[in-house]
């Protein structure tokens, strides 16, 4: 049979036990601090990282739409660039579809859907409620 443990020895042990546990709990929470921390550097990293990415998009459109401008200037048509195989800047596409759009908006609606056409019928109610004028 095994000796048994004396009492100091079986405490000894016991506190070991401990010890390699809290340990381990330092270990996971140290890890995961540090998994904190990188996460954080990291996204506010990707964050300036898409901010310097993005700016210098904007310069190259800003400079290809400058270019055909000064192609334009310079006597090239659109049709004639088209042809050699620039077609308009995208930003620049862009700018122009959403403004066209507004102006095409803003000429049906400046009219009511109830608004009588000119070639339609009148409404009773024009002219305090007679009816339409005859013969004027």
């Amino acid at each position: 049979m095994s000796k048994e443990p004396s009492i100091e020895e079986a405490i000894e042990r016991a506190k070991r036990a401990q010890e390699d546990r809290i340990n381990a709990i330092r270990g996971v929470g140290e890890a995961r601090q540090n998994l904190a921390d990188v996460r954080e550097v990291t996204e506010r990293e990707l964050a300036e990282l898409q901010a310097k990415i993005t700016e210098r998009v904007r310069e190259a459109e800003r400079a290809d739409v400058k270019a055909y401008n000064a192609a334009l200037s310079a006597g090239w048509s659109v049709d004639e660039l088209r042809k050699i195989g620039y077609a308009e800047p995208e930003k620049k596409k862009r700018t122009r579809r959403r403004s066209s759009g507004r102006s095409s908006l803003s000429t049906t609606s400046a009219r009511p859907a109830s608004a009588p056409s000119e070639s339609g019928p009148v409404d009773a109610t024009v002219n305090g409620g007679e009816g339409p004028s005859v013969g004027a």
